[in-house]
């Protein structure tokens, strides 16, 4: 059991820092692409926008598919433990 909670905790930790990486990197690329437009509006407009739309849908994903591994795995857990005390009363 104590194996699995490690586990998990390491997926947990490097999906977050992949997430945050990346996250890192679009907002990195977002700021240069801005930086060489020299204000043309409507083209950063485009660019934020593109931008933060990536930014939300990846940690979206990331936090969706957390919490369906973590109820799964909690369901798991719970039917392990009713059928482990089917014989007593």
């Amino acid at each position: 059991m104590g194996q699995d909670t490690d586990l998990e905790k390491t997926r947990a930790r490097y999906g977050l820092l992949a997430v945050v990486g990346s996250n890192a990197a679009i907002t990195a690329v977002a700021i240069f692409g801005v930086w060489q437009l020299d204000g043309d509006r409507a083209v950063i407009v485009g660019v934020l926008s593109s931008a933060f739309t990536a930014m939300a849908s990846l940690t979206t994903a990331y936090l969706g598919i957390k919490a369906v591994s973590n109820t799964a795995q909690s369901m798991s857990n719970k039917n392990a433990g009713v059928g482990s005390n089917t014989g007593r009363q």
